[in-house]
């Protein structure tokens, strides 16, 4: 199976090798070559030559060489069929293969994208054009971006409705169920019907590299279910290979040899339009080494606009490595304690341009944080600053570097410096557990970044969302979202009314919650009583802890309405003691009744009462 060798020719003879390097690197005219640094080594002089007659280029450097497929393999780390693919498309050659299974599979994700860029026109329209959008409108407002902004990035809105979109984008057999599903549009809901992927939500539409519109992040705006919800992995959408406005800021990224990494979709915008264009962002996920050997290949510098709390030790390790394999330089944007991109966008845009030219290497802002931390003003608190950033210096691989900067601390500290590289001896012998007192924690987006455990959730709800999972049945009659106080099994909760399929609930899932759920599918209910009484119970345990919080809360503050509460939350527990389940569940039904309606009054959800 392959690609015909008459279209691969082609395609190699087609390609404007110049404009596709240029891409990558910024190309000077040399006489009748082209010259820039090389990118597939460090340096300092430019090496790496291009001749456009020919149509192959050469680095006296490396000695890398080869054409234009050569070239976008190496750079991109593609397989061959997929680089004759990419080229293809941009010299506007149509393939033909000798395997016609593999010619239906290209015309599929070719149909998947077309039902992608359909909904972004679908969404987008509603935003700037529909009454339905205004909640949409005045968030961005609020965040300092109008209508323009919101057409140079394509935003959108996804109705409330179950089905507008599956039913606009499926109108005169446009696009087939399959069509919609296998693009991460919709999926098949309980009654055999199209359901929405995503509603009531603002819509930021998330491109390849090559500018297709292949999935979507999506900001809630109705405060139902998560935050922030991604596109499922699909053919079209792999989103540890892509990052949110690559296919804007790669020129740009290449013209400032430079890359700005954001944590959000709003933190790139923020830049983009304050004049740094060449930010980007991850897709709902943490950096992966598919990002970072991507964008290595664009630049060597690296600009992380984390808000102070987030540039921490979480990821140090993975920097460190990234910094001695691939070459990296690694630095942290200065934003202000407390302010991310958004917020200096709206209010300082001089300051956001700042915070990309004062930007410090990766472990100087660290050490910086480390010894902000501390009292410098005595003995003992210069002390305690010294062995506070030890602990930092300490992580890094490199000898030179951590000596360099024990001589640093120590001159500005005015310690001793042996008594300094102790420190560090110390700590690269001993380190400090990441939940140490005193070690800084990152306040990690993403859901994979973090080394740390997940928090623990109250066991109760655990326990009534493996019922949710394995065996609805039990639960369905009863089973309300106020009573989740835990914000993790409410976010579990919440996905799994929206998705009753465990598979796909998982898959637009992220963070603690996707741990959860994962957890969860592999923890069978355990079933210790007749059905009777284990439904008695389950829901007697689940109803109980809320209606005290709600009920204490608003006896404190003098609502006669809790003592109707207070009364059925004593008959619960004295029948719990007796073991008279039924009983309880009796009051339980009482209590879970005057906790929605509470909870609908406080407009709240009841795990935020104290």
């Amino acid at each position: 199976m392959g690609i015909l060798d008459e279209d691969v020719s082609r395609v190699r003879d087609q390609t404007d090798l110049v404009a596709l390097v240029g891409d990558y690197v910024a190309l000077k005219r040399v006489g009748q070559r082209f010259a820039g640094l090389c990118p597939f080594h460090q340096e300092k002089s430019p090496s790496f030559s291009v001749n456009a007659e020919l149509g192959v280029y050469y680095c006296f450097g490396c000695q890398s060489s080869g054409d234009a497929i050569t070239f976008l393999r190496e750079i991109e780390h593609l397989d061959f069929p997929e680089t004759i693919e990419r080229l293809a498309t941009r010299a506007g050659i149509t393939l033909r293969y000798d395997d016609k299974s593999h010619q239906r599979d290209k015309s599929r994700r070719s149909r998947l994208v077309e039902a992608v860029e359909a909904a972004v026109v679908f969404y987008h329209q509603l935003l700037v054009e529909s009454p339905a959008g205004g909640a949409a409108r005045k968030y961005l407002r609020g965040r300092g971006f109008g209508g323009d902004e919101a057409r140079q990035f394509r935003l959108g809105f996804s109705p409330e409705g179950w089905d507008d979109l599956s039913k606009t984008l499926s109108h005169d057999n446009k696009f087939s169920r399959d069509d919609l599903v296998e693009a991460g549009l919709a999926f098949v809901n309980k009654a055999n019907r199209l359901q929405d992927q995503f509603r009531g939500r603002l819509m930021f539409p998330i491109f390849d590299a090559r500018g297709e519109a292949v999935g979507f992040g999506a900001r809630d705006l109705v405060g139902e279910g998560p935050k922030y919800r991604n596109s499922a992995e699909s053919a079209v959408y792999q989103k540890s290979r892509l990052l949110y406005g690559l296919n804007w800021a790669k020129p740009e990224i290449v013209a400032r040899s430079e890359v700005i990494i954001c944590e959000g979709y709003t933190d790139v915008m923020a830049y983009s339009l304050a004049g740094a264009p060449n930010a980007v962002a991850t897709c709902g996920t943490a950096l992966s080494d598919d990002h970072v050997r991507m964008l290595k290949n664009l630049t060597r510098r690296v600009v992380l606009a984390y808000d102070a709390d987030s540039a921490g030790q979480g990821a140090a390790e993975r920097w460190y490595k990234w910094e001695q394999e691939l070459e990296l330089e690694v630095r942290v944007a200065g934003l202000p304690l407390g302010r991310d991109p958004g917020d200096l966008w709206r209010d300082d845009q001089p300051a956001l341009l700042a915070s990309i030219t004062e930007a410090k290497p990766f472990l100087a802002f660290r050490i910086d944080r480390a010894l902000a931390a501390g009292d410098v003003s005595t003995i003992e608190g210069r002390a305690r600053a010294a062995t506070m950033a030890a602990r930092v210096i300490a992580e890094h691989p490199s000898e030179l570097v951590r000596d360099q900067y024990a001589l640093q601390i120590s001159e500005s500290l005015s310690l001793d410096l042996d008594g300094v590289r102790h420190q560090i001896t110390q700590a690269r012998t001993n380190p400090i557990p990441a939940s140490a007192p005193g070690r800084p924690i990152a306040n990690q987006e993403n859901e994979d970044e973090s080394p740390l455990p997940p928090p623990p959730v109250d066991r109760r709800e655990v326990d009534i969302l493996r019922w949710v999972i394995h065996d609805p049945a039990l639960v369905q009659d009863w089973i309300d979202a106020s009573l989740f106080i835990d914000p993790t099994a409410r976010e579990v909760f919440d996905l799994l009314i929206e998705h009753p399929d465990l598979h796909e609930a998982i898959a637009v899932s992220d963070g603690n919650a996707r741990r959860l759920l994962e957890r969860l599918a592999v923890e069978e209910p355990e079933v210790d009583d007749e059905p009777q009484t284990l439904a008695a119970r389950l829901m007697v345990n689940t109803v109980e802890p809320v209606a005290k919080r709600l009920t204490d809360r608003a006896l404190r503050s003098g609502d006669d309405r809790a003592s109707e509460a207070k009364s059925q939350l004593d008959s619960l527990a004295h029948a719990r003691e007796l073991g008279e389940w039924v009983s309880a569940q009796n009051s339980a039904k009482e209590l879970l009744r005057w906790v929605i309606k509470e909870s609908a009054r406080l407009n709240e959800p009841a795990g935020s009462v104290e």
